[in-house]
């Protein structure tokens, strides 16, 4: 929960839902409300959505953009309406939580939507329950292939050979940096740290100053996303090859966590830091590095009193690494045979990622390459960096419920950066409770 000071667009765990979908709760909440047996039929084809050249139709679009990005989906959904007069698009915004109650019955009840957008990790489980079906035709009409995307958001729509999700965007993890408290305390503004020396020398400098300059939150939000992009940069990997175990109790992840931890121990960072008050506090001046998600750059792209900067995460490790997810058209299974509605919806789905450098205004990162290299995004400054980190970026395993292993990862790193555990003990733990969960969901969606 956010600390009794924080404002109401502090980024609460509430809050992230909103913006991006959840990782454990709304698997949580879909594994409770799909079905095992699918509904008669799936959707027509056509030519995949090539093109629309049928009657008028409307079609029913469903997500969970309650942020800033339902706006813009919004403003996108005008510009489209008016574009197709043979097409309208109806857009229904719940909140992610319910947004995973209501589609499964919705579906096995034959009132699904005609298109959907969901988190990539959310996909498995849905397609494992059959609330979802393949696209691939969509995939091959469009001639979309994975030179056109960063490897891992392409095969992030694949679940079990097939693919369920074309691709909208990317949203990771960035350096965020208070430009105006590092000019105050003699540190090159425009000079980021990058290196771990270059990092450590920084907070150093700040700590002589009297500044802790990298608070580091105990929770999910950001404090576990910031662990397991140190895990990759250290060489490690959150699962196991075949994903039937967690791997991040390894070398690399107790290397990854001590760092984290040595922050505290070192006055680098305040012990106990509240949900949001490390990102609270780099907008009040009081915290200079923020690992941050994307998701903020509008946000301190607005602020008065200080100036914030944006930048790649700094390698820690030798390796590259970012955490991050991504969103995914989907298309949810239909008791009917509308063809018309069918290549309507994919029509829309190629229509929406073509001009997703609109998109990009809601604090995304296009999915497609050639979107990405467009002069209309490299205009927008502020997400620059996290467009150059994507090719660093991991997304979580295509396994049904793996949101439910994951929530015992960032139980971990609560217990080691509160100082209730070291490092290595607290990893463990996680890792062995994880592995058991991963085992009974094996059995639970028929993996």
């Amino acid at each position: 929960m956010p600390d009794a000071n924080a404002r109401p667009d502090a980024l609460s765990r509430r809050r992230f839902l909103a913006l991006s979908g959840g990782v454990g709760s709304a698997l949580a909440l879909a594994a409770c409300g799909g079905t095992k047996t699918a509904p008669a039929g799936t959707p027509a084809g056509g030519n995949g959505g090539a093109t629309y050249t049928g009657p008028k139709v409307s079609i029913t679009f469903w997500n969970g953009f309650t942020g800033s990005d339902g706006q813009t989906a919004k403003k996108m959904i005008d510009q489209f309406n008016a574009a197709t007069p043979n097409i309208h698009v109806d857009m229904n915004i719940y909140r992610w939580e319910d947004f995973f109650q209501k589609l499964p019955a919705a579906v096995q009840s034959g009132n699904g939507p005609d298109v959907a957008a969901m988190h990539l990790d959310d996909m498995p489980t849905q397609a494992a329950q059959n609330v979802i079906v393949p696209l691939d035709d969509v995939a091959s009409a469009l001639g979309l292939k994975e030179s056109d995307f960063s490897p891992a958001v392409w095969k992030g729509g694949l679940y079990k050979g097939k693919r369920y999700g074309i691709p909208i965007d990317v949203h990771n993890l960035g350096l965020f940096y208070n430009k105006t408290v590092m000019q105050q305390a003699g540190l090159d503004p425009n000079k980021p740290p990058q290196t771990k020396d270059d990092y450590m020398a920084a907070l150093e400098a700040l700590k002589g100053k009297g500044i802790q300059g990298c608070w580091v939150p105990p929770f999910q939000f950001t404090g576990g996303f910031m662990f397991e992009s140190l895990l990759w940069q250290f060489g490690g990997d959150v699962f196991d090859s075949g994903v039937g175990k967690a791997a991040w109790d390894s070398d690399a992840g107790v290397q990854a966590l001590t760092w984290m931890v040595d922050l505290v121990k070192k006055g680098y960072s305040p012990t106990n830091v509240g949900q949001d008050a490390d990102y609270l506090a780099l907008k009040n001046g009081k915290n200079v590095f923020n690992w941050q998600g994307i998701w903020q750059v509008n946000e301190v792209a607005a602020l008065k009193t200080f100036e914030i900067g944006t930048a790649p995460l700094p390698k820690i490790g030798p390796n590259g690494g970012v955490w991050g997810n991504s969103h995914q058209f989907v298309l949810p299974r239909k008791t009917g045979n509308d063809a018309n509605k069918a290549n309507a919806s994919r029509y829309f789905i190629s229509w929406f990622t073509k001009n997703a450098v609109t998109w990009a205004e809601s604090a995304k990162v296009p999915a497609r390459k050639d979107l990405v290299d467009s002069p209309q995004f490299a205009a927008m400054t502020g997400l620059k960096s996290f467009g150059q980190d994507v090719q660093y970026v991991h997304f979580p395993p295509s396994v049904p419920g793996i949101g439910d292993a994951l929530t015992e990862l960032y139980t971990g790193v609560n217990n080691a950066v509160l100082l209730k555990q070291d490092p290595a003990g607290a990893l463990s733990t996680a890792a062995q409770r994880a592995t058991k969960i991963l085992q009974d969901n094996s059995k639970k969606y028929g993996a």
